[in-house]
């Protein structure tokens, strides 16, 4: 199928909202990526899931159990280190790194890893500049401060939502909470944040 015509032996599967909280989907989708996985076998899954500073929420968790349940081989579980909500005022940088210390301890939980096997199996995705939330910035020394984290812990990958918005937005355009699709909301000299999160 689709796979095929990619020619590809990964996939992602990005899952928010309603979709994260019908168990009976989450099952359903769980039973048919295992059944996928049997016929592929070298299919890489990974999941990208909404993250909080204090983790993974309940509906996340039940995704990956489920998951492990029906014998999924889950590679990566990308954090969507973003748009926390209004009770979170403080530097996007170090709730990253809050965010990615207590999901760490669910996935070695979940799937008994090790420490390292965790941060291995652990992706970050942050969104650049300013967030849909209103006061939530996310600056070039936050992507910084989560390169050199992930670097140390050995974390999977790091990556941006989104490469469109690496650039600054021309003037009059964008406010400060107001997130734009084609710039970062900050001031910035174009592939800034690439730059930041590569070193």
């Amino acid at each position: 199928g689709a796979l095929d015509a990619a020619g590809s032996s990964e996939a992602d599967f990005d899952i928010e909202g309603d979709e994260l909280t019908d168990s009976a989907s989450v099952a359903l989708r769980s039973r048919a990526i295992a059944r996928l996985q049997e016929e592929r076998p070298d299919l890489e899954v990974s999941f990208t899931l909404p993250v909080m500073p204090s983790g993974l929420d309940a509906d996340g968790l039940a995704l990956l159990e489920s998951a492990n349940t029906y014998d999924v081989q889950v590679s990566t579980v990308n954090l969507m280190t973003m748009n926390y909500g209004e009770s979170y005022g403080g530097d996007m940088g170090d709730y990253a790194l809050t965010s990615a210390t207590a999901a760490h301890a669910q996935l070695k939980k979940v799937f008994g890893l090790s420490d390292a096997q965790a941060w291995r199996g652990m992706a970050l995705t942050s969104m650049i500049g300013v967030n849909d939330v209103s006061g939530e910035t996310f600056t070039l020394s936050d992507a910084g401060q989560v390169r050199t984290f992930a670097e140390r812990k050995g974390v999977a990958w790091v990556s941006m939502w989104s490469t469109f918005r690496d650039r600054e937005c021309e003037a009059g355009r964008s406010g400060r909470d107001d997130a734009a699709t084609d710039c970062s909301g900050v001031a910035q000299r174009s592939g800034a944040f690439a730059e930041a999160f590569t070193g």
